[in-house]
């Protein structure tokens, strides 16, 4: 891996290329425009009324593909639970995902299944075929490669199904806060809790139709928060968890929250002091909930993974995972991961300069994290 290179500033996101929320369908479109009071800044009405004229689109998709896969939707059981990815935002997460999903006996969504979780069995090949051109070609908070086949966090799939998430934060960053509601799901009514399980299980049984069974791989750091939540509905699920030097996650994070808030966002973006004090406190939020969930779970089911371990030893680090969570094959799947390896040699994570206030700062309100993790 080549030294860091020096930060930059967040791509350019195209004003003509899709949200996300444009795979929402218009009953999910309206009711968070209605959460958030309709709180929607001037100068971003174009991008609304542009989802909104896509909504009916999605309506219609949608109920074509009931009625092509409905029946067959009901009946669908999922052979193996899924591996789930976990780890805070900018903790290397991404990366990870992709050298998982190389196995070809594994499968993940991407990117288009999560713009257009109500339809994508429909849809799916038309758009990745010709639509390559409405996304661009890197991801906005950094040097990754974009596209509809990639894989993709799959809480952007389930909030275009009207799950509860906290990524709704990301249309509407001025609203109140909804942390234990949202992230950990802990204070949501009992019918909002039965709406997000619905939309997990009904997502993974699209992706088990189509990739004709293969175990699926979810990566979203919100599943962090629901460890508790996923150990119970998936009794067979394996966990990855990943951790990174804190100093590092903090000032990427930030950098992903603005990126995605120019590019994705309905409101004008919020100070950086909101900002701050929203990343210090999600992380606590996330990693209190998952702590305590942690020493309810089988070690045989869970692994943790220092981000710096990864990036400087990854087939150590992937074999040895392979090994703890029982998952074989890996000599089959060596060839895969190493072609990866090889299109990743050249990439260089950012570079991102501290002054001593700011890092201070960070192992203070982070330093729970920082001394279990081993990184002070």
């Amino acid at each position: 891996m080549k030294s860091d290179r020096q930060e930059a500033p967040p791509n350019h996101f195209p004003a003509w290329a899709p949200r996300f929320w444009h795979g929402m369908r218009s009953l999910d479109w309206w009711r968070l425009l209605a959460k958030n009071r309709f709180r929607i800044s001037l100068r971003r009405v174009p991008m609304a009324m542009g989802v909104t004229a896509f909504t009916p689109i999605n309506d219609f998709m949608a109920a074509l593909q009931w009625v092509l896969y409905g029946t067959r939707l009901n009946r669908t059981e999922m052979e193996h639970d899924p591996i789930f990815i976990l780890g805070h935002w900018r903790s290397g997460t991404t990366f990870l995902h992709e050298l998982m999903v190389t196995n070809p006996e594994f499968a993940s969504p991407n990117t288009f299944q999560c713009f257009a979780p109500s339809h994508h069995l429909v849809s799916e090949y038309l758009i990745v075929r010709f639509g390559g051109f409405l996304l661009p070609k890197k991801r906005p908070m950094d040097d990754m490669p974009a596209g509809w086949t990639l894989p993709q966090e799959d809480e952007f799939g389930l909030m275009n199904l009207g799950a509860p998430s906290p990524y709704e934060q990301i249309v509407f960053p001025r609203s109140p806060l909804r942390l234990h509601e949202l992230l950990t799901l802990e204070k949501l009514s009992a019918d909002d809790k039965q709406r997000w399980r619905s939309a997990l299980i009904w997502f993974l049984k699209t992706l088990t139709i189509r990739y004709d069974g293969r175990r699926i791989i979810l990566k979203s750091p919100t599943h962090t928060a629901r460890l508790a939540e996923l150990a119970n509905l998936f009794p067979k699920a394996k966990f990855i968890h990943l951790t990174r030097d804190p100093r590092k996650l903090f000032v990427s994070t930030i950098r992903l929250w603005k990126s995605l808030g120019a590019s994705q966002s309905l409101q004008d973006p919020p100070d950086d002091q909101i900002l701050h004090e929203y990343v210090s406190k999600c992380l606590k939020v996330m990693y209190e909930e998952f702590q305590h969930a942690q020493k309810a779970v089988d070690p045989a089911r869970m692994i943790d993974v220092r981000y710096e371990d990864l990036i400087a030893e990854p087939t150590a680090v992937m074999r040895n995972i392979y090994q703890h969570l029982d998952l074989g094959g890996f000599e089959a799947a060596l060839p895969f991961m190493e072609e990866r390896l090889q299109n990743h040699s050249q990439y260089q994570t950012n570079r991102y300069e501290l002054d001593t206030e700011l890092e201070q700062h960070i192992l203070t309100v982070w330093k729970d994290y920082a001394q279990r993790y081993g990184y002070v």
